[in-house]
């Protein structure tokens, strides 16, 4: 849920010279087996994740200060779920089972969400932020190399709603009140950006077909990342993830 002034760090709404995969529809790209598995792959960790940050969201806002804040976090909870029907469906449609789809990232994502409970609220504000946007722009890197319906789905679920500026506003005004808890709540957000990476790479890692359309391995797929790229891709999220802290009024 990244805020207007800290977007993502890849603009691949519209890849430029498109080749490939990349410039292809799902009818074409789809022929190749290994790519329709990359994808199936990529829609199941999103539509998995969703519904996670939709359970998380729901549960976090028990520990909401007001009435106004409850509502907030309730709104947030309730566009993840949205986002997970929309995944869903895209998973049926290309006549793919969604739970089969999402089961082998099930043990993954909830290990992340217990290393990562938070303790009060504003840990709680400071996941939602930092935690969602770094997955949010590692998601955002992989779309720049899916086939154009895919990646119109994927962007759209990964489209900021609003409630990026609410943390914001939230976690600046408690720091101005007590600046204090700003050291702790930049050491949280710490944890969370090296976790949120490692949960990335294990994503990769653990998937050959995911991995293999990363480093350009699956056919027609000309436009694929290189193990250079690869990096220089976490590079670019970890620069946002510093813009996102001063957002914030943290220090990265």
């Amino acid at each position: 849920m990244p805020t207007v002034e800290n977007a993502s760090p890849a603009d691949d709404s519209n890849p430029a010279e498109a080749t490939g995969i990349a410039s292809q529809d799902w009818a074409a790209a789809s022929a190749s087996p290994q790519y329709r598995a990359a994808v199936v792959d990529l829609l199941g960790a999103l539509a998995y994740g969703e519904l996670a940050a939709f359970e998380r969201l729901a549960e976090d806002a028990k520990l909401a200060p007001t009435l106004d804040d409850k509502a907030e976090l309730a709104a947030m909870a309730s566009a993840e779920f949205h986002h997970f029907e929309r995944l869903r469906d895209r998973l049926t449609k290309i006549e793919a089972e969604p739970t089969a789809a999402m089961e082998p990232f099930a043990q993954g994502v909830e290990a992340f969400h217990r290393q990562t409970a938070p303790s009060d609220w504003l840990e709680g504000l400071v996941k939602a932020y930092v935690g969602d946007s770094i997955a949010s722009d590692f998601y955002r890197e992989v779309a720049s190399h899916l086939d154009t319906d895919t990646r119109a789905l994927v962007l759209g679920v990964l489209d900021d709603t609003g409630h990026g500026n609410f943390a914001v506003e939230k976690v600046r005004a408690a720091i101005e009140a007590d600046p204090r808890c700003g050291g702790r709540l930049a050491l949280w957000a710490r944890r969370l950006m090296g976790e949120a990476l490692s949960q990335a790479q294990r994503v990769v890692a653990e998937r050959d077909a995911l991995s293999t359309m990363l480093v350009g391995g699956v056919d027609g797929m000309a436009a694929g990342f290189d193990l250079a790229a690869v990096g220089e891709m976490f590079t670019r999220i970890t620069k946002a993830h510093t813009k996102r802290m001063a957002a914030l009024g943290l220090a990265a």
